[in-house]
């Protein structure tokens, strides 16, 4: 791709131009981007979480006044979300992970009714945090920690709060799990969270049948072992071709990441959360203040979205908006794809299509800022409704009020 630092003017004159874009491609979801983060706009007793531009409607869907899982001073942690894609009543049911520590929990909020209940918990659920729909009508969702396990259950739309039937699934891998991407032809892609960790293909013998089959660890082709490894200095240098390499699943359904290791595959910055939309797998890195896109069919990865190419470097004492720390990913109904940050404030950005075909957005486009200084956003998810984005506010300021909000467009 081509690649244009910027440097201070540059990111002053590019932030300029992105506030006073005119509105968003049209479609369901489209929005004149607001005019910076909510610096100075921070409070613990706000009725709506989001800075948000005009003609959008925020609603909260379940926080601890609905459900509280945890009571007394523990924070549910409301982490991911997703609704039952397939199925009957498909799209009735957004089920929830809860990323504590211990005794995670999995939980169901009707949103005809809004009656919610925990559906799946046990004292050995570690920090609960991505959750996907598969095209074969599961559920997988995964422990961000080490040791991490991932999780198919059968989620019943026609008894929607029975306990769910749970499995592991160590042969997708044993790793600091959080977003999970589940495709079409059986595939699922997951990632290896921390300063070094890995981006991942399971590939199972029969679609659906996640007990057998074969995890692979991206390559890029054009490094040495050397730049394989994770640096804070070079990650720039890791675009370009790349290969899947077969992992030993004997070491992989004990420790992912040493299996990706023996086989020299690239190490990330804190790789997060994945999307997929068509032949193109985002990833985000949050070490690396940056998305990449990882083309499926042409074996390419490039730099998507990055602080300094295609939208500003955050400067928050300056009140200068901009990119750091993208943490969760949503397909948006229009295929763009939507960015959150885990970051104060934390703010949603909608990155452009590469239409010019160099690998990056052609725009980054602000759509929020979360006014609770405390709190992060996460669980971003298109269900659906292509007018309604779904959002968690995560351990906030406020009292009581870590839950899921939707923002619709009126």
């Amino acid at each position: 791709m081509r690649k244009h630092v910027l440097t201070g003017t540059a990111t002053a004159a590019l932030l300029v131009a992105l506030a006073s874009q005119a509105a968003a491609a049209d479609g369901p979801m489209s929005f004149d981007p607001i005019p910076g983060s909510a610096y100075g706009q921070q409070s613990d007793s706000w009725e709506e979480p989001l800075l948000a531009p005009a003609g959008f409607t925020q609603s909260l869907v379940a926080d601890e006044t609905v459900l509280n899982i945890y009571g007394g001073s523990t924070d549910d942690l409301t982490d991911m979300n997703t609704v039952n894609e397939t199925g009957p009543h498909a799209g009735r049911y957004l089920l929830r992970t809860h990323e504590v520590g211990a005794n995670g929990a999995v939980s169901v909020v009707d949103l005809k009714t809004g009656e919610a209940r925990v559906v799946a918990q046990d004292p050995s659920f570690s920090r609960l945090d991505g959750i996907e729909w598969t095209p074969w009508g599961t559920v997988l969702f995964a422990e961000e920690t080490a040791g991490g396990r991932l999780f198919e259950a059968r989620f019943d739309a026609k008894n929607p709060f029975a306990p769910l039937d749970v499995q592991q699934r160590p042969e997708v891998g044993i790793l600091r799990h959080e977003g999970i991407g589940a495709a079409a032809d059986g595939s699922v892609y997951v990632i290896d969270e921390l300063n070094g960790g890995s981006i991942y293909r399971f590939v199972p013998t029969v679609r659906g049948d996640l007990s057998d089959g074969q995890l692979y660890a991206l390559k890029l082709t054009g490094l040495s072992d050397a730049q394989q490894k994770w640096s804070q200095a070079s990650y720039q240098e890791k675009v370009g071709a790349f290969e899947w390499v077969a992992l030993d699943m004997d070491q992989v359904v004990v420790d992912a990441d040493a299996a990706a290791d023996a086989v020299g595959a690239t190490e990330f910055g804190r790789p997060e959360d994945v999307e997929l939309i068509g032949q193109t797998l985002y990833v985000a890195n949050t070490s690396e203040d940056r998305v990449v896109a990882i083309d499926l069919k042409a074996l390419e990865l490039s730099s998507f979205v990055e602080a300094g190419v295609n939208v500003p470097v955050e400067n928050a004492r300056a009140g200068v908006t901009g990119f750091n720390s993208p943490d969760n990913l949503a397909a948006g109904p229009d295929g763009r794809l939507w960015v959150v940050e885990d970051n104060s404030p934390s703010d949603i950005f909608v990155a452009g299509k590469d239409n010019d075909h160099d690998g990056a957005a052609d725009t980054v486009e602000h759509f929020a800022s979360l006014k609770d200084s405390g709190a992060e956003i996460s669980g971003i998810y298109f269900g659906k409704d292509p007018k309604t984005l779904f959002f968690n506010v995560q351990h906030p300021d406020k009292a009581l009020a870590d839950g899921t909000w939707t923002i619709t467009r009126r």
